[in-house]
C-alpha cells in the first residue's frame, strides 16, 4: 500500500470514528484497526494524533464546503438554499453537529494546527456567504444563523431548525433590498 492510499484510508477511518464518537474518545489503535493500515505506516503518515486530527478537519472542510457550494449553485446561488442544504444534512443518520465546533469543544484551545483548521473552516464559510449575499453585515448575520441552526439541530435532533433559521434569513435578506 502506497503512502497516498494509506493516508486516504486513515483519513476515512478517522472521519468516521472522530465524528461518531469524538476525537478524544478515539485512540490511534482504533483508527489503525478501522483503516487496515499498519501502526508503522500510520505513524509515518501522521506522527502525532494532532496531525491526524488537523488533516481530518481540513479534509472534512473541503468536502463539506464543496457539497454546500454545488447544492446552492444548482439552485441559482440563492442564499436561502443554504438552509435547505442544512436541513438535508441535519436529517442524515448519524448527524452530530459541526465537526469543527465539536473538536474545538473537546480540546478547549486546541493545538495550533487544529485551531487553525477550525478557524479556517469558519472563515471560508463566512467568505462563501459574503460572496452570495451583498452587504457584509447581512452576510455575517446569515452566517450566525447557519452556525446557530447547526448547534441547535445537534442538541435538539430537529432538522427543522434549518427552516427556522431560513425564515429569519429571509427577513434579513428582504430587509436588505
Amino acid at each position: 500500500m502506497n503512502s497516498t492510499e494509506a493516508t486516504d484510508r486513515l483519513l476515512e477511518a478517522a472521519e468516521d470514528l472522530f465524528y461518531a464518537h469524538g476525537v478524544q474518545a478515539v485512540g490511534m489503535d482504533a483508527v489503525r484497526e478501522r483503516s487496515g493500515v499498519s501502526l508503522k505506516r500510520l505513524y509515518q503518515c501522521f506522527p502525532a494524533k494532532t496531525d491526524l486530527v488537523e488533516a481530518y478537519l481540513r479534509r472534512r472542510d473541503e468536502r463539506w464546503r464543496r457539497s454546500l457550494r454545488e447544492f446552492v449553485h444548482a439552485r441559482g446561488d440563492d442564499p436561502l438554499a443554504v438552509f435547505e442544504w442544512l436541513e438535508n444534512w441535519f436529517a442524515e443518520p448519524g448527524f452530530r453537529g459541526c465537526a469543527f465546533i465539536n473538536s474545538f469543544g473537546e480540546f478547549g484551545e486546541p493545538a495550533p494546527g487544529i485551531a487553525a483548521a477550525i478557524r479556517a473552516h469558519k472563515a471560508e464559510v463566512r467568505a462563501y456567504l459574503r460572496g452570495l449575499i451583498s452587504g457584509q453585515g447581512v452576510a455575517d448575520q446569515v452566517f450566525s444563523l447557519v452556525e446557530g441552526a447547526t448547534v441547535l439541530a445537534a442538541i435538539t435532533g430537529e432538522p427543522g431548525e434549518a427552516r427556522t433559521a431560513r425564515e429569519a434569513a429571509k427577513v434579513l435578506l428582504t430587509g436588505q433590498k
